[in-house]
């Protein structure tokens, strides 16, 4: 069961991929692959459950934190050109 989780996962994984290389507009893109990431929690989630290693539940939350993260400063990057604009200056 856990095992065809697994592969159903890894298939949508390659299935983003795709969508992430050719994708027709650069949002499409950047959507693959914060999706991606958040594939990727679930097999790192799946995988410690598989083989009874609980703290790979840690690194799961962890990559999480990372993809929010770097999905926000690649957004800012596009938007803004650079990673350090404040916003609006009034």
């Amino acid at each position: 069961m856990f095992a065809a989780a697994s592969a159903g996962i890894l298939v949508v994984m390659a299935m983003l991929l795709a969508r992430a290389l050719l994708g027709p507009t650069l949002y499409d893109r950047i959507l693959a692959v914060n999706v991606f990431g958040s594939s990727t929690v679930l097999l790192i989630a799946l995988l410690g459950f598989l083989t009874g290693r609980p703290e790979f539940l840690d690194i799961a939350l962890l990559y999480a934190l990372i993809n929010f993260a770097g999905t926000l400063a690649l957004l800012k990057f596009f938007r803004h050109g650079d990673l350090g604009h404040a916003g609006e200056d009034t």
